[in-house]
């Protein structure tokens, strides 16, 4: 620790033991017991005001503390916890003063640690909100689209006032991906921060404790007593939540008006790829289930991130694998290889990103886009003859390697070398600017930050001017994945060049020659990207799935699900057995399969409806892709009985479909069918994969069902999915949305988007979409009927007005209190199912152009 004679200063803070400062946080209090968590050997010095205990701390029976029960949980979690990084968490728990805490607790270095912190929320609402968060995510498959979204959920969800996405570089450096923010603050998009300002102790604590808040920038550390236990060692903290911070780092955030903070790491393959950094411009302290929401975003979000990096480098290698095919191909016919390596010259930067290539061949130059001076790439060749060797070679601070470079480091910072001969004398030069040559401060210039006792080095603007300091003549650097197509393109020019100088006669030999030398440069890498993506849940994917269909799959489970709990909250624990089937089966009737649908008015509980939920999801989902309503003859017959003693008998039957076959293995989806009914209800279930096509029956317990009231309800005018309707392309439409969830509003945009509508407008308020709709005329509208303490029947009375076709939107069972006016316009049910709510857009517009045609004709 620093003590008082060495205090934390701007010369030593990176040797600063963070993970042991002697103190903690003032948002909770910590104690800390002998290993078997029975003696209390150490407590902060709030402890006794916090948890009600009069009298000596030190020294007593954990138990008499905070009460057997208490002490018997704890001692419980630690039991079955397995790793420091994962510390127990216990909820609510009553103390002997009749408070309630939140208690996390894990064991390090032979000490049992206890935090204790004022109960928050219940756990469920977070932990929904994180699962919320993150299904919003699985579905993007673009690193600049999920870093840009991952931002804006984080501050949407937390609270924050500003929240970005950190990149770190080779180098330890931070850029700032993405950013969402409140309107008035400056932005730091796209701005550079050293390396310094992160020092490697904290670098190494944000890879073992994934989630760090500072609650409070100017509180006070409260200590531990004893700061030193008899041995003279003090209590490692390096996975405590209330562990105090850096004074150094506080007033940085002092400085820039910051009062909290939370930062969640972001961790790929092992390393501290980035941050989540979230600012706060006053105190902000999060419940430890928050936290844990949280802390299960960034994992999932560094898991996708892993993906999706993973899949654009098997992209990439693919597009330069299928340009240096293209090339041997063409080289195989030429009389002369070297024009034709300078004709092909452009093709060569589609392999790796650079600001410009040259090709020394013979003597003769040949270049492109940003490159040093005709008269330097001489010596450059000169250069390159003593330092590649006949391997490439590659410096992202060439000025370092060859002095003269430092006049054109604008125009040329960075340099990698493909030699093409074995004979280092030909060679294919790829150039990169200087990386800040053209960036300036992107904030506020007229910003005045306040300082502390360490000056103006703690903020942000001078943090920017030490990091273009640093990399002062410097481009970005080249990747290991740039370095080894780089080897690629080496071995195959290197091979071409050779076969022709030796001019040997079987040009086709050649060829296959060459390319099989190629697939083994890049086996290697194709390998390890092929065996990418595993499950991003903990369900297994099907045996040779793609993402996109694992994503798929299980889009359709959740919405499943969603279905069958918005069912059973509508109907008061349960729903009816045919609305269920009706809604699994709907969009294919639109299709004009031949479905056949029959039984009695069946009520099943929600636990039966739930699963029924998924099994059918199944079932219809394979049936589409393998059987029966994957072509134009097949036939599908449900049908579905009561027996003597009230259970539920379902039959399952396809025919006229294509062949079927037996599985050889068992997927998710087929064990989820076999085995759902009879583990979950104690049911019966039996598949049977006949040629003709599946037959599946079920039964459901009599204790799971009872006889509906009503009769089996027809298909109805606000289930848009089992409707036949003129299709009608959405492509170019135009439409208003009127939505006050932002979460909500973007899952609705990227909806319309998907089927080609152009979003005019999302307006959270009836004043917001009025005010667009004297801008715009969309072609269609989606209004929420409820918008906090209004609703949308004005912006509904002036859409009838204008003629502009609309729906509403509701996630109440009773139409949300919808003005009888009103009766005539379609609802569509929350959550909202894509087929659904475009199916119904289609009809609307459907029916509007045949109104105006027959209005036209009158």
């Amino acid at each position: 620790m620093m003590t008082e004679m060495s205090p934390v200063t701007l010369a030593n803070c990176d040797r600063e033991p963070i993970h042991i400062p002697g103190s903690i946080q003032p948002h909770g209090c910590l104690i800390s017991c002998d290993s078997n968590a029975r003696e209390v050997l150490r407590h902060s010095a709030n402890s006794a005001e916090m948890l009600g205990v009069v009298g000596e701390i030190n020294g007593v029976e954990l138990s008499a503390l905070i009460g057997s029960k208490n002490a018997h949980d704890i001692r419980n979690a630690l039991a079955g916890s397995q790793s420091a990084g994962r510390p127990a968490l216990l909820f609510g728990q009553t103390l002997k003063n009749g408070e309630r805490f939140d208690i996390a607790v894990h064991r390090y270095k032979g000490n049992s640690i206890m935090e204790f912190e004022p109960a928050g929320v219940g756990a469920a609402q977070p932990l929904e909100l994180a699962r919320s968060m993150i299904g919003r995510l699985s579905t993007i498959t673009s690193i600049e689209k999920l870093v840009k979204d991952a931002a804006r959920l984080v501050q949407v969800a937390l609270g924050y006032d500003r929240v970005m996405i950190y990149e770190f570089g080779h180098d330890g450096a931070g850029k700032v991906l993405s950013e969402a923010k409140r309107a008035d603050l400056e932005s730091f998009l796209g701005q550079y921060f050293p390396s310094t300002d992160i020092p490697q102790q904290a670098r190494a604590l944000y890879l073992r404790n994934t989630i760090r808040i500072i609650s409070d920038a100017h509180f006070r550390p409260i200590p531990l007593e004893p700061v030193l236990d008899a041995s003279g060692e003090p209590l490692d903290l390096s996975f405590a939540h209330l562990r105090s911070v850096s004074p150094i780092h506080c007033e940085y955030l002092r400085n820039m008006g910051v009062g909290a903070s939370m930062s969640i790491s972001i961790i790929v393959d092992g390393v501290l790829w980035g941050l989540i950094a979230c600012h706060h411009y006053d105190k902000r302290v999060l419940s430890m289930a928050q936290r844990v929401a949280a802390e299960m975003f960034g994992e999932f979000l560094s898991l996708h991130l892993n993906a999706l990096r993973r899949k654009e480098m098997l992209v990439a290698a693919q597009a330069a694998r299928d340009s240096l095919d293209n090339f041997l191909r063409h080289a195989v016919s030429v009389r002369d290889i070297n024009d034709t390596l300078r004709e092909k010259l452009p093709e060569f930067g589609t392999l790796i990103a650079a600001d410009g290539l040259a090709m020394w061949l013979d003597g003769r130059l040949t270049a492109i886009g940003s490159t040093p001076p005709q008269d330097a790439i001489a010596s450059l060749a000169r250069f390159a003859e003593t330092v590649a060797e006949g391997q490439i070679w590659a410096t992202s601070k060439l000025a370092n390697a060859f002095p003269a470079a430092e006049t054109y480091a604008d125009r040329a910072a960075g340099m990698l070398v493909v030699p093409l001969s074995q004979r280092p004398r030909d060679f294919l030069f790829f150039f990169r600017k200087e990386l800040v040559h053209t960036l300036d401060w992107a904030g506020n210039p007229d910003k005045v930050y306040e300082t502390g006792p360490l000056g103006d080095r703690l903020t942000p603007r001078k943090s920017f001017a030490i990091w273009k300091e640093t990399v002062h003549l410097q481009s970005a650097p080249w990747t290991e994945h740039e370095r080894q197509l780089a080897e690629a393109a080496r071995s195959a020019l290197v091979e071409v060049i050779l076969q022709h100088s030796e001019l040997l006669a079987d040009e086709r030999a050649k060829a296959e020659v060459r390319q099989r030398m190629l697939n083994e440069e890049l086996n290697h890498r194709v390998k390890n990207i092929l065996a990418v993506i595993r499950s991003l849940i903990t369900l297994p994917a099907e045996d040779g799935e793609t993402l996109e269909n694992y994503v798929s799959s299980l889009s359709g489970r959740i919405q499943a699900l969603s279905l069958a709990h918005d069912q059973v909250v509508r109907g008061e624990g349960g729903g009816a057995l045919a609305d269920l089937i009706e809604a699994e089966l709907g969009p294919y009737r639109s299709n004009g399969k031949a479905l056949s649908l029959e039984g009695p008015a069946v009520w099943l509980d929600s636990r039966a409806f739930s699963i029924m939920a998924l099994v059918l999801h199944e079932l219809s989902t394979n049936a589409a892709k393998y059987g029966a309503l994957s072509g134009a003859e097949g036939r599908l017959s449900v049908r579905w009985h009561l027996d003597e003693v009230g259970a539920c008998h379902i039959e399952w039957l396809e025919t006229a479909g294509p062949t079927v076959r037996t599985p050889k293995r068992r997927g998710f989806g087929s064990m989820l069918i076999k085995r759902s009914v009879p583990f979950d209800l104690g049911g019966e279930s039996d598949v049977d994969f006949r040629p003709e096509g599946l037959l599946a029956r079920f039964k459901i317990p009599a204790r799971y069902v009872s006889i509906q009231k009503l009769a089996v309800p027809t298909p109805s005018s606000d289930n848009p999915a089992i409707l036949s309707i003129a299709e009608h392309n959405l492509s170019g439409k135009t439409a208003l949305i009127v939505e006050d969830q932002l979460l909500i509003a973007i899952d609705l945009e990227q909806m319309l988007e998907s089927a080609g509508i152009v979003v005019l407008a999302t307006a959270t308020s009836p004043r917001d979409a009025l005010m667009a709709l004297t801008k715009n005329t969309p072609d269609v509208a989606v209004l929420d009927v409820n918008l906090g303490d209004s609703t949308s029947e004005d912006i509904a009375r002036h859409l009838q007005e204008k003629d502009i076709p609309f729906v509403f939107a509701t996630g109440y069972a009773d139409g949300g209190a919808i003005p009888a006016e009103f009766n005539s316009v379609p609802v569509i049910r929350k959550p909202y199912e894509k087929e659904n709510l475009l199916n119904r857009l289609r009809k609307l517009l459907a029916d509007r152009h045949e109104s105006t045609r027959s209005d036209r004709y009158q």
